[in-house]
């Protein structure tokens, strides 16, 4: 047993970056864990911005750590994996030099559309619907905010590509990448797994060509091999393989054991999210992709609630300081203290409905966060339960759309993600699907994602869905209280899936009214 070869993982989060050595049979044999002092810094407000080096160098810090600690476990290591956050771009020079901080995804500044698609573009996106999208596409796409306010920057930039790359590129010298990583705002068409050409309908929206992107292999593939210099500063054995598997969301659905169309993994995170693995390429929504997956031949369909669990972090923040307070005292985070108060509210929350429209979707540009149903009874708990409440309508209503295009049902769903730790959330989760919630061995389903990669390129086991049998185990089970689910489907089919067509035209004056009176 001692002498089995053991996987390294590498997981750089929106919070913090972690190192995990993980055994063939899913157990975590150590951690090292860096938190980020200062996640991101903000020269305006809503602007979130942070130097790719930061990253780096809590990685060498946490890789050196490691090393020094584990000794004799890091001999063992035969090759290394990594996931990352998405959509965060990094603009290279001609000598591959960071050029200006990173824009990450949870920046919310917006370009304004200057550069005009062409002609025929437009007018065939407007045939079928999608010029609110494609608008709103275009506005998000850093890129295009980087050529409208600082061109001097973009006519530097030599090379424009994922935070993963830079990543990849630090570890073994190469600009190359996991098809699995490139998701968010990058010109890729995600069916063939290739980068659009010029004359792409959709190549036009982003901004970018394909000379200016890095090489992309299948996951599963060899990225490299850790150089020399990479070796000197993170104290990672020289030679050490990289092995290509997705971002963080990819990695997790792989983790929690999702591969089949009848399964589905949510993400409690930052950005809360529920995907659904596919052999074939189809669509979650019309016109926006599916995902390619961290392992080959599977693609991930996602609807994301873009904001997701940060809502919490934000509620508690703003509208908990006592609750935080008496939290402390009791020694427990503050989270932990609100998710007891859960079980003091009523499933429906007494008739109060939230829609977590924080941030506009590409779907849905001109949507904001709304509330209704407010009486003399409602407390605090009553809104902190709507806002779990109403993340999970906002994801059952992706699944509904991702099983009618894919012609299945789902029959359970995994979960994942800072909230998945609460039994309340995950039993809330439960009542409102209507199906078995289940959790796994682990809190760090990314990183066991990219352990199961590892072990199929170390040929330990034959095929993925081998290496998920023996790595993923299930830790515990919520099934649904069918009288729960009974009051949670009458809110959510009479009132939460009806909100939006009724809210849609104020939403839009509120738009409007933003841009009126921006100043």
């Amino acid at each position: 047993m001692e002498s089995e070869p053991l996987v390294l993982t590498l997981d750089f989060g929106t919070q913090s970056v972690r190192a995990l050595i993980i055994d063939k049979l899913g157990n975590t044999l150590a951690c090292v864990k860096e938190p980020y002092e200062q996640a991101y810094f903000s020269i305006k407000t809503g602007y979130c911005e942070q130097y790719p080096s930061y990253y780096w160098d809590k990685l060498c810090k946490v890789c050196k750590k490691l090393t020094k600690e584990q000794k004799e476990l890091m001999n063992r290591v035969k090759c290394i994996s990594m996931t990352c956050f998405r959509d965060t771009s990094v603009l290279l020079d001609e000598n591959n030099e960071v050029i200006r901080p990173s824009i990450l995804w949870l920046d919310q500044r917006l370009a304004e559309g200057k550069r005009k698609l062409p002609l025929l573009n437009r007018f065939l996106f407007k045939i079928v619907g999608m010029t609110d999208t494609v608008e709103m596409n275009m506005r998000r796409t850093a890129a295009n905010w980087i050529q409208e306010n600082e061109p001097e920057n973009w006519a530097k930039t030599k090379h424009y590509v994922n935070i993963s790359t830079y990543f990849v590129y630090r570890l073994v010298g190469d600009l190359v990448d996991s098809i699995g990583n490139q998701t968010g705002h990058y010109p890729i068409d995600f069916k063939h797994k290739k980068w659009y050409g010029k004359h792409a309908l959709k190549q036009p929206i982003f901004g970018v060509d394909k000379e200016k992107c890095c090489r992309i292999v299948e996951a599963g593939d060899v990225l490299g091999k850790i150089t020399k210099k990479c070796s000197e500063e993170t104290g990672l054995k020289e030679g050490l393989v990289l092995i290509a598997t997705g971002a963080d969301k990819a990695c997790e659905t792989i983790g929690t054991g999702c591969l089949a169309k009848d399964m589905a993994s949510i993400s409690y995170g930052t950005a809360s999210s529920i995907e659904v693995s596919n052999k074939k390429y189809i669509e979650p929504e019309q016109f926006l992709p599916a995902y390619p997956a961290a392992i080959p031949n599977l693609y991930n369909m996602e609807v994301q609630v873009y904001r997701g669990y940060w809502m919490i972090t934000w509620f508690t923040k703003e509208f908990a300081k006592q609750e935080s307070a008496e939290a402390t005292i009791e020694k427990l985070a503050v989270e932990e203290y609100m998710n007891k108060k859960l079980l003091e509210v009523k499933p429906g929350c007494d008739g109060l409905v939230l829609q977590p429209y924080w941030g506009p979707g590409l779907k849905k540009p001109n949507a904001r966060g709304a509330i209704i149903g407010f009486s003399d009874c409602h407390t605090l708990y009553h809104l902190y339960r709507a806002i779990i409440e109403g993340i999970a309508y906002a994801l059952r209503d992706g699944l509904e759309g991702i099983e009618r295009r894919q012609h299945a049902k789902v029959k359970e769903i995994a979960v994942s993600g800072g909230g998945s730790q609460s039994d309340a959330i995950c039993q809330i989760t439960a009542d409102i699907f209507g199906v078995p919630v289940f959790r796994v061995q682990t809190y760090e389903t990314a990183s066991l994602g990219c352990a199961i990669v590892g072990y199929k390129y170390l040929g330990v086991y034959n095929s993925y869905e081998d290496a998920v049998k023996n790595m993923v185990r299930r830790s515990k089970t919520f099934n649904p209280n069918m009288e729960n689910h009974e009051k949670y489907d009458y809110l959510f089919k009479k009132v939460y899936l009806k909100m939006f067509g009724r809210l849609s035209d104020m939403y839009v004056d509120l738009k409007k009214f933003s841009k009126k009176y921006s100043d």
